[in-house]
């Protein structure tokens, strides 16, 4: 079998020696290697000390190649060494690719608490194809995202991992750290809103940009809002009457309150504004009023219609105030009723009842609201003496823990998303 070997090789070598002095050398030394091994194996079932015919082979080999006895040397050190087992060489089936999801994200660096809470958060995992999956976390891996950073953005969009990144991503991604200013920045929206990873450059990033830079907003405004309202991207509009709308609050470009007003009044819908604006033309409002109302807390529009109707009427009816104090007092439709409003005016009357001092009525019932909780109870109840302090305190309690009416009986309309 040898000397067949050897004839053939060199009848090929006298044709074509360019062409398998390149190609051939390798894959012939290759062949030694496992005949070598072949025929230990076979003198092993013989008993005998066969001598080995690859000398021959190969120096005849080397010498049709024109090869230095070098490179014969190197190649029998490297067939000597071959079977010597090395110490960093991992066994077999340490190398073998994951065979689920789950070792798949142990391989990218999660523990067993965080790939189980992303498996609990998107069931549909174990059903996803393993090469798109890696090569998901491979795009993650590269923009400096960790296991803990997967889990926010699983708990914020639990199906990210279905949607595509890989189209035009290096593209979004550079305009999107030129838009964001740094790198670390865009790590902190995407957190916030791991969808900008999948919106269309094109179609939706560029044009929504350029919208807010013709009314005026960019730079860092743009960035603040772009971070403190995730989905602005994909809910701006604006039309004829929403601009009309920003116009009617008075309000320009140079105050701090644009910024809020245009993005608020753009991811709103219509039917939203009209809404609002409705309820409180019911308690006596004229529109002018509104709107300047919206260019001073422009939060408003944030705010549900029940929970404006729910703190206006305590104001007027409870605590026997004009409707029109909140124009200079906005923060009572942001205070909670229930553990706000209520409990604190429940201890004003229950202190002027007592007839204790220091008093909450007049101007200071708005001051007495809007403090904090820990100095409320130092001003208005660790004044007192400890017996006194002791019955404020339960009452001011009591108060706080009331539950609001037929509350579990509530009826929840789902009337769509509000912006």
């Amino acid at each position: 079998m040898a000397v067949r070997l050897k004839s053939r090789t060199t009848t090929l070598l006298s044709h074509k020696p360019r062409v398998l002095s390149s190609f051939f050398t390798e894959r012939w030394f290759g062949v030694l290697v496992n005949q070598d091994y072949l025929v230990h194996k076979a003198s092993c079932f013989i008993g005998g000390d066969a001598a080995l015919p690859t000398d021959w082979l190969r120096a005849s080999f080397s010498t049709c190649l024109g090869l230095s006895d070098k490179r014969v040397v190197e190649m029998k050190a490297t067939d000597a060494h071959s079977n010597i087992p090395d110490e960093n060489h991992k066994p077999q089936q340490d190398q073998l690719p994951p065979k689920n999801c789950r070792d798949l994200l142990k391989a990218w660096g999660c523990n067993d608490q965080e790939t189980a809470q992303i498996l609990e958060r998107m069931p549909s995992l174990h059903k996803a194809k393993l090469d798109k999956l890696q090569s998901k976390l491979q795009i993650l891996h590269d923009l400096g995202f960790t296991s803990s950073g997967l889990i926010k953005m699983i708990s914020c969009r639990p199906r990210f991992l279905k949607c595509r990144l890989s189209n035009c991503l290096d593209e979004r991604v550079q305009y999107l750290e030129h838009l964001f200013g740094s790198k670390e920045i865009l790590q902190k929206a995407i957190l916030r809103n791991p969808s900008v990873l999948t919106y269309d450059l094109n179609n939706m990033i560029i044009p929504t940009v350029e919208l807010y830079k013709s009314m005026g907003i960019a730079g860092q405004d743009l960035t603040l809002m772009l971070l403190s309202r995730p989905t602005i991207i994909p809910r701006t509009s604006l039309n004829a009457e929403k601009l009309e709308y920003i116009r009617k609050t008075g309000i320009t470009k140079d105050s701090k309150m644009y910024k809020y007003v245009v993005t608020l009044m753009a991811i709103s819908r219509l039917e939203t504004i009209r809404e609002k604006i409705a309820n409180l033309e019911k308690f006596g409002f004229f529109e002018d009023e509104i709107f300047r109302l919206l260019g001073v807390s422009p939060l408003l529009l944030t705010l549900s219609v029940d929970k404006v109707q729910r703190n206006m009427t305590f104001v007027v009816a409870s605590m026997k105030q004009p409707a029109r104090v909140v124009l200079e007092y906005p923060f009572l439709i942001y205070k909670n009723l229930e553990t706000g409003l209520k409990p604190r005016m429940t201890l004003a009357a229950k202190i002027d009842d007592m007839g204790l001092g220091p008093s909450i009525n007049g101007p200071k019932v708005f001051t007495a609201l809007r403090m904090t909780e820990k100095r409320f109870l130092k001003v208005y109840v660790d004044c007192h003496p400890p017996e006194i302090a002791n019955m404020l305190m339960k009452c001011y309690a009591d108060a706080k823990h009331v539950k609001r009416l037929a509350e579990k009986a509530k009826k929840i309309q789902h009337k769509g998303f509000p912006f």
